[in-house]
């Protein structure tokens, strides 16, 4: 339980509420603007604001608060989280918060005595295997663990307990990622099942770009430039347990790229943009305005939503008897066809904004023979050569 004490203070003419508590050993002073004028008669009314100001405060502080040593394990990295919010992505957020507030309190909450001090490395390593039993992946496991470490580090670090039990855990195999991909025939009939379904916007731009699920349903209109012939990254929609997260930020830096606009994509966003037009006046005011900045809308101006996209998608290939991959598989197609036209994997990083040429090669040197192939040539002509000498 952490105390806050607090007193007023003058600054700007304004009564100020100085609030002072001690949180991880340290002494700290926060101060917070009561909004009360300085001024004769008004003292009394600030001190009420100063102790509304103090008690909200406190009790935000120790919804937060870490140093109970006697507190159970997952009550610990619930609070642990809340401490993490302000310092993490809000996707990010809430995928720890799904893990904390699912599985994990399933599994911890009942177990009264696995506290933050008592925590072994067995209980970890049982709530893995509870996990593997329940169908889980050997990577989403390695999630749940990196989690569980970082909240124990912090434990650690902070004095709270002498070593980190994460450390001494087992972690299962994990599966060896090879992506899934179309062939260029492939892509083509799906770009003719897709055709004056809501799936063809996505799925063209897509097929030729790669672009991420995100990238591709925050295109808007005014990354698009038609005089310069380019198509811009730098705006995305992402979708977490519903929510639609609309961020002027994209996944790396590099992943802020502008490309050329090719021309079978420029003549689509060409009529698209006119339909687009159409369906305004149609619709008049039934025309949803919230999404005017957007590409990927529906014909009344409905947002194609991320999670609708990736259902979708599955749902149609099922329908039309196609090879079944996932809607991000469609990066990884765009990626093996510039490969196998002539593209290298440096050109293929930037095409597709990876922030680092090991993710690039890492995926995808399984597809690219042409080193191989030119090694063998090399080894061939050396051997060959060698004959040729020895026969004169």
């Amino acid at each position: 339980m952490i105390d806050v004490t607090g007193s007023l203070q003058i600054k700007n003419k304004i009564y100020q509420a100085v609030l002072s508590y001690k949180q991880d050993n340290k002494w700290k002073t926060k101060w917070v603007s009561t909004k009360v004028p300085a001024v004769k008669g008004n003292k009394k009314q600030a001190q009420a604001k100063l102790e509304e100001i103090k008690k909200n405060f406190q009790e935000e502080l120790n919804k937060t608060n870490i140093d109970d040593e006697d507190m159970m394990f997952i009550d610990y990295m619930k609070k642990w989280l809340n401490r993490q919010k302000a310092n993490i992505e809000e996707t990010t957020y809430i995928g720890y918060h799904g893990a904390i507030h699912g599985r994990m309190t399933d599994y911890f909450q009942s177990r009264k005595d696995i506290t933050l001090q008592t925590i072994k490395p067995k209980h970890i390593q049982d709530f893995y295997q509870y996990l593997l039993d329940k169908g889980l992946s050997g990577n989403t496991v390695k999630h749940y663990h990196a989690n569980i470490r970082k909240a124990l580090q912090y434990a650690m670090k902070t004095d709270i307990i002498p070593t980190n039990p994460a450390d001494k855990v087992d972690l299962p195999k994990i599966e060896e990622y090879n992506p899934n991909f179309y062939t260029s025939d492939e892509v083509k009939t799906l770009l003719n099942e897709v055709i004056g379904t809501k799936l063809e916007i996505p799925v063209m731009i897509d097929c030729f770009y790669g672009f991420r699920r995100g990238e591709v349903i925050g295109l808007k209109w005014s990354a698009i430039d038609f005089e310069k012939d380019t198509i811009t990254i730098n705006h995305t929609i992402t979708q977490s347990n519903g929510k639609l997260i609309i961020r002027d930020k994209t996944k790396t830096k590099s992943s802020k790229r502008t490309l050329p606009l090719e021309p079978i994509v420029k003549s689509f966003l060409l009529e698209l943009k006119e339909k687009q037009e159409k369906n305004k006046e149609l619709c008049g005011n039934s025309y949803n305005q919230e999404y005017l900045e957007y590409i990927c809308v529906d014909n009344c101006g409905n947002l194609i939503r991320p999670d609708y996209v990736t259902e979708t998608f599955l749902k149609l290939l099922k329908k039309k008897n196609l090879k079944q991959i996932r809607f991000h598989d469609l990066r990884h197609t765009c990626a093996s066809i510039l490969l196998k036209n002539g593209a290298n994997m440096k050109e293929i990083q930037a095409w597709l904004g990876h922030s680092n040429y090991n993710t690039t090669a890492n995926l995808y040197a399984h597809l690219d023979t042409s080193s191989v192939c030119n090694t063998g040539k090399v080894i061939t002509n050396v051997f060959s050569t060698k004959k040729e000498v020895a026969s004169a």
